[in-house]
């Protein structure tokens, strides 16, 4: 677009819209954080929407949030189907809270049967159920997953990497399935352009089995205490 076109056009006057979305923002947080700081611990568990229940990958699910259930651990998830409603699955055959941070979507999203039902929360933002989904959480599993997951992923470790929440479990399950994306974080990111270092890539955690998983929740946390993550 020239310059001349920018000045031809008129700049749509937002200003209202814009103050009464703050109030529609800070409602979703206040709910969320009144919500949340009740459940005690929890791990937020990532993973596509549609992953469906004949895939591998949804049982493993199912049995890691059953597991760490088992355990004491609350379960959050996005609230959606896929891999997301196994993790609220295990979540209740684990008699744990099982918590569902939805989003309203235009399509594909909706919330799935296994949230208890005073821990349903729907969000219209992002990056307010982003907060919600780091903040209360005592770790991370991530299942295989597309953009929505990566984003995840990435808003977790990058967090942790520049000090802004605590160090926290994250792991990632299906070593096939994140091979290539972490070979790549090796190689070029780390050893070839030194954009990151191999301790961020420390951080991260590999296991194809739900009891590799619980174990390594029960390791870490025999010592360090478990808190809120900011």
């Amino acid at each position: 677009m020239t310059e001349k076109n920018i000045k031809g056009r008129a700049w749509s006057k937002t200003e209202a819209h814009s103050s009464w979305q703050i109030f529609k923002i800070m409602s979703e947080f206040v709910e969320g954080f009144e919500t949340l700081n009740k459940i005690g611990p929890c791990i937020s568990i990532f993973g596509s929407a549609r992953t469906k229940e004949d895939n591998p990958y949804y049982n493993i699910t199912v049995q890691t949030a059953k597991r760490l259930s088992e355990e004491g651990f609350g379960i959050i998830s996005g609230g959606g189907p896929g891999i997301m409603e196994a993790a609220n699955k295990g979540a209740q055959l684990g008699n744990s809270p099982s918590v569902g941070l939805n989003i309203n979507l235009p399509h594909e999203q909706h919330y799935n049967p296994y949230i208890d039902k005073d821990k349903l929360l729907d969000f219209n933002y992002f990056f307010v159920r982003k907060v919600m989904f780091v903040k209360y959480a005592q770790g991370f599993v991530m299942m295989p997953g597309g953009f929505g997951t990566m984003d995840e992923f990435t808003e977790v470790i990058t967090l942790m990497q520049t000090r802004k929440s605590v160090e926290t479990p994250v792991v990632l399950v299906g070593k096939s399935y994140w091979k290539g994306l972490l070979d790549w974080m090796r190689n070029t990111m780390c050893e070839m352009e030194n954009n990151i270092s191999m301790e961020d890539l420390n951080m991260l955690k590999v296991y194809d089995e739900p009891e590799e998983v619980v174990q390594y929740f029960n390791d870490y946390y025999r010592e360090k205490p478990l808190q809120p993550n900011f």
